[in-house]
Protein backbone atom coordinates (compact mmCIF):
# COMPACT_ATOMS: atom_id res chain seq x y z
CA UNK A 1 0.00 0.00 0.00
CA UNK A 2 2.02 2.66 -0.86
CA UNK A 3 -0.37 5.42 -1.42
CA UNK A 4 -3.23 5.42 1.22
CA UNK A 5 -6.74 5.77 -0.71
CA UNK A 6 -10.49 6.45 0.11
CA UNK A 7 -10.64 2.34 -0.73
CA UNK A 8 -8.19 1.41 1.89
CA UNK A 9 -9.55 2.72 4.55
CA UNK A 10 -13.14 2.04 3.01
CA UNK A 11 -12.07 -1.77 2.99
CA UNK A 12 -10.66 -1.68 5.64
CA UNK A 13 -7.20 -2.45 4.93
CA UNK A 14 -5.67 0.38 6.21
CA UNK A 15 -7.02 -0.49 9.38
CA UNK A 16 -5.59 -3.77 9.53
CA UNK A 17 -2.14 -2.57 8.86
CA UNK A 18 -2.11 -1.67 12.16
CA UNK A 19 -3.91 -4.64 13.79
CA UNK A 20 -0.70 -5.96 15.81
CA UNK A 21 0.19 -3.07 17.51
CA UNK A 22 -0.61 -2.99 20.92
CA UNK A 23 -2.07 0.44 21.05
CA UNK A 24 -4.45 0.16 18.29
CA UNK A 25 -7.98 2.03 18.63
CA UNK A 26 -11.32 0.46 17.85
CA UNK A 27 -13.50 1.54 15.84
CA UNK A 28 -15.98 2.67 18.47
CA UNK A 29 -13.62 4.66 20.18
CA UNK A 30 -12.38 6.54 16.97
CA UNK A 31 -16.39 7.69 16.22
CA UNK A 32 -16.45 8.19 20.07
CA UNK A 33 -13.53 10.60 19.80
CA UNK A 34 -15.13 12.11 16.57
CA UNK A 35 -18.57 12.78 18.32
CA UNK A 36 -16.77 14.20 21.60
CA UNK A 37 -14.91 16.40 19.01
CA UNK A 38 -17.99 17.81 16.83
CA UNK A 39 -19.60 18.33 20.72
CA UNK A 40 -16.83 20.58 21.34
CA UNK A 41 -17.03 22.64 18.07
CA UNK A 42 -17.39 26.55 18.50
CA UNK A 43 -20.79 28.01 18.09
CA UNK A 44 -19.32 30.67 15.48
CA UNK A 45 -17.70 27.85 13.09
CA UNK A 46 -20.62 27.80 10.53
CA UNK A 47 -18.29 25.78 8.11
CA UNK A 48 -16.12 22.45 8.46
CA UNK A 49 -12.92 23.24 7.75
CA UNK A 50 -9.72 20.74 8.38
CA UNK A 51 -6.59 22.43 8.76
CA UNK A 52 -3.81 20.14 6.72
CA UNK A 53 0.01 20.70 7.66
CA UNK A 54 1.07 17.28 6.70
CA UNK A 55 -0.03 14.52 4.12
CA UNK A 56 -3.54 16.00 3.63
CA UNK A 57 -1.86 18.56 2.10
CA UNK A 58 -0.64 16.66 -1.07
CA UNK A 59 -3.15 13.38 -0.77
CA UNK A 60 -6.02 15.03 1.60
CA UNK A 61 -8.19 11.78 0.13
CA UNK A 62 -11.15 13.43 0.76
CA UNK A 63 -13.87 15.56 -0.82
CA UNK A 64 -13.88 19.00 -0.05
CA UNK A 65 -15.22 22.19 -1.78
CA UNK A 66 -12.85 25.25 -0.77
CA UNK A 67 -9.04 24.97 -0.50
CA UNK A 68 -7.09 27.72 0.79
CA UNK A 69 -3.69 28.72 1.73
CA UNK A 70 -4.49 29.23 5.62
CA UNK A 71 -2.12 30.20 8.90
CA UNK A 72 -2.67 28.21 12.32
CA UNK A 73 -2.13 30.32 15.26
CA UNK A 74 -0.69 28.90 18.54
CA UNK A 75 0.77 25.73 17.39
CA UNK A 76 3.88 24.90 15.27
CA UNK A 77 4.86 21.56 13.56
CA UNK A 78 6.79 18.80 15.67
CA UNK A 79 7.76 15.27 14.30
CA UNK A 80 6.93 14.44 17.55
CA UNK A 81 5.18 10.61 17.13
CA UNK A 82 7.24 7.74 17.10
CA UNK A 83 6.12 5.53 14.09
CA UNK A 84 6.60 2.13 14.11
CA UNK A 85 4.35 1.12 11.33
CA UNK A 86 3.59 2.73 8.05
CA UNK A 87 6.92 4.35 7.20
CA UNK A 88 8.48 2.96 10.05
CA UNK A 89 9.22 -0.39 11.44
CA UNK A 90 9.69 -1.85 15.13
CA UNK A 91 13.24 -2.25 14.59
CA UNK A 92 13.56 1.06 12.78
CA UNK A 93 11.00 3.23 14.26
CA UNK A 94 10.61 6.62 12.49
CA UNK A 95 9.12 9.94 13.72
CA UNK A 96 5.64 11.12 12.79
CA UNK A 97 4.80 14.67 12.21
CA UNK A 98 2.15 16.47 14.73
CA UNK A 99 1.20 19.72 16.34
CA UNK A 100 2.76 21.16 19.45
CA UNK A 101 1.96 24.45 21.24
CA UNK A 102 4.12 27.49 20.57
CA UNK A 103 4.16 29.81 17.17
CA UNK A 104 2.41 29.38 13.86
CA UNK A 105 2.06 27.00 11.40
CA UNK A 106 1.34 27.61 7.45
CA UNK A 107 -0.28 25.28 5.96
CA UNK A 108 -3.66 24.81 3.80
CA UNK A 109 -7.52 24.88 5.17
CA UNK A 110 -9.92 22.58 3.46
CA UNK A 111 -13.95 23.51 3.98
CA UNK A 112 -15.64 19.93 3.69
CA UNK A 113 -18.97 20.19 1.91
CA UNK A 114 -22.01 19.79 4.43
CA UNK A 115 -24.01 17.28 2.25
CA UNK A 116 -21.23 14.94 2.71
CA UNK A 117 -19.60 15.99 6.35
CA UNK A 118 -20.13 12.99 8.30
CA UNK A 119 -18.63 10.28 5.61
CA UNK A 120 -15.67 12.84 4.81
CA UNK A 121 -15.08 13.51 9.09
CA UNK A 122 -15.47 9.45 9.63
CA UNK A 123 -12.97 8.28 7.02
CA UNK A 124 -10.32 11.75 8.66
CA UNK A 125 -10.69 10.27 11.80
CA UNK A 126 -9.69 6.41 10.69
CA UNK A 127 -6.69 8.08 8.92
CA UNK A 128 -5.62 10.62 11.81
CA UNK A 129 -6.96 8.38 14.89
CA UNK A 130 -5.99 4.58 13.87
CA UNK A 131 -3.62 4.76 17.13
CA UNK A 132 -5.05 7.35 19.22
CA UNK A 133 -1.91 9.17 18.58
CA UNK A 134 -3.34 12.72 18.11
CA UNK A 135 -6.02 15.21 20.29
CA UNK A 136 -8.13 16.59 17.62
CA UNK A 137 -9.00 20.93 18.21
CA UNK A 138 -10.72 23.25 17.11
CA UNK A 139 -8.34 26.21 16.85
CA UNK A 140 -8.23 29.68 15.02
CA UNK A 141 -6.57 29.93 11.40
CA UNK A 142 -6.37 32.80 8.63
CA UNK A 143 -7.13 31.88 5.61
CA UNK A 144 -5.23 33.48 2.49
CA UNK A 145 -7.77 36.10 1.69
CA UNK A 146 -7.50 37.26 5.53
CA UNK A 147 -11.00 35.33 6.79
CA UNK A 148 -10.75 34.07 10.70
CA UNK A 149 -12.43 31.49 11.25
CA UNK A 150 -11.55 28.07 12.77
CA UNK A 151 -10.54 24.47 12.08
CA UNK A 152 -10.06 20.94 13.09
CA UNK A 153 -6.64 20.19 13.58
CA UNK A 154 -4.94 17.20 14.74
CA UNK A 155 -2.61 18.44 17.59
CA UNK A 156 0.16 15.75 19.28
CA UNK A 157 -1.34 14.16 22.47
CA UNK A 158 1.47 14.55 24.95
CA UNK A 159 -0.40 11.65 27.75
CA UNK A 160 0.36 8.95 24.57
CA UNK A 161 2.94 6.46 24.19
CA UNK A 162 3.97 7.42 21.39
CA UNK A 163 5.20 11.08 22.13
CA UNK A 164 8.59 12.23 22.42
CA UNK A 165 9.26 15.31 23.98
CA UNK A 166 13.06 15.72 22.00
CA UNK A 167 11.86 16.28 18.00
CA UNK A 168 14.44 18.72 17.58
CA UNK A 169 16.59 18.28 14.48
CA UNK A 170 19.84 16.27 15.79
CA UNK A 171 17.16 13.87 17.51
CA UNK A 172 14.74 13.19 14.20
CA UNK A 173 17.34 13.48 11.56
CA UNK A 174 18.56 10.22 11.69
CA UNK A 175 15.56 8.65 12.32
CA UNK A 176 13.66 9.63 9.84
CA UNK A 177 16.90 9.72 7.30
CA UNK A 178 17.25 5.58 7.94
CA UNK A 179 13.08 4.67 8.54
CA UNK A 180 10.95 2.98 6.21
CA UNK A 181 7.78 0.93 5.56
CA UNK A 182 4.92 -0.19 3.80
CA UNK A 183 3.90 2.92 3.02
CA UNK A 184 7.33 3.72 1.95
CA UNK A 185 10.02 6.01 3.47
CA UNK A 186 9.84 8.76 6.20
CA UNK A 187 12.63 10.81 4.01
CA UNK A 188 9.76 10.63 1.54
CA UNK A 189 7.10 12.18 3.29
CA UNK A 190 9.58 14.82 4.44
CA UNK A 191 10.15 15.96 1.03
CA UNK A 192 7.05 15.56 -0.21
CA UNK A 193 5.98 17.79 2.33
CA UNK A 194 8.91 20.15 1.37
CA UNK A 195 7.52 20.16 -1.99
CA UNK A 196 3.60 20.78 -1.34
CA UNK A 197 4.93 23.96 1.19
CA UNK A 198 6.99 25.11 -1.96
CA UNK A 199 4.06 24.68 -4.36
CA UNK A 200 1.64 27.13 -2.06
CA UNK A 201 4.30 29.37 -1.64
CA UNK A 202 4.73 28.14 1.79
CA UNK A 203 8.19 27.72 4.18
CA UNK A 204 8.52 26.20 7.64
CA UNK A 205 12.17 26.79 8.90
CA UNK A 206 12.00 23.31 10.78
CA UNK A 207 11.09 21.15 7.78
CA UNK A 208 13.69 22.79 5.69
CA UNK A 209 16.64 22.42 8.47
CA UNK A 210 15.40 18.77 8.61
CA UNK A 211 15.85 17.79 4.79
CA UNK A 212 18.78 19.77 4.90
CA UNK A 213 20.92 17.64 7.48
CA UNK A 214 19.19 14.31 6.29
CA UNK A 215 20.71 15.32 2.82
CA UNK A 216 23.58 16.09 4.81
CA UNK A 217 24.17 12.51 6.83
CA UNK A 218 22.70 10.86 3.14
CA UNK A 219 25.74 12.43 1.50
CA UNK A 220 28.38 11.53 4.78
CA UNK A 221 27.16 7.73 4.55
CA UNK A 222 28.01 7.52 0.70
CA UNK A 223 31.51 8.58 1.68
CA UNK A 224 31.69 6.29 4.43
CA UNK A 225 31.38 3.47 2.44
CA UNK A 226 34.27 1.74 1.36
CA UNK A 227 35.17 2.44 -2.53
CA UNK A 228 32.01 4.90 -3.23
CA UNK A 229 34.85 7.83 -3.96
CA UNK A 230 36.31 5.32 -6.56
Amino acid sequence: MAMLTREAISSGAYFEHFEALPNLWTLERIHSSLTETLQARPTDADDTWIFAYGSLMWNPMVEFEKRQTATLHGWHRSFCLRMVAGRGSPDGPGRMLALRPGGHTNGVALKLPDAMLDQELRLIWIREMVLGSYRPTWASITLGDGTETHALAFVADECREQFEADSSVATVAPLIGTATGKFGSNTEYLLKLREALFECGLEDSYIEELASEIERLSRRARCDVPGASE
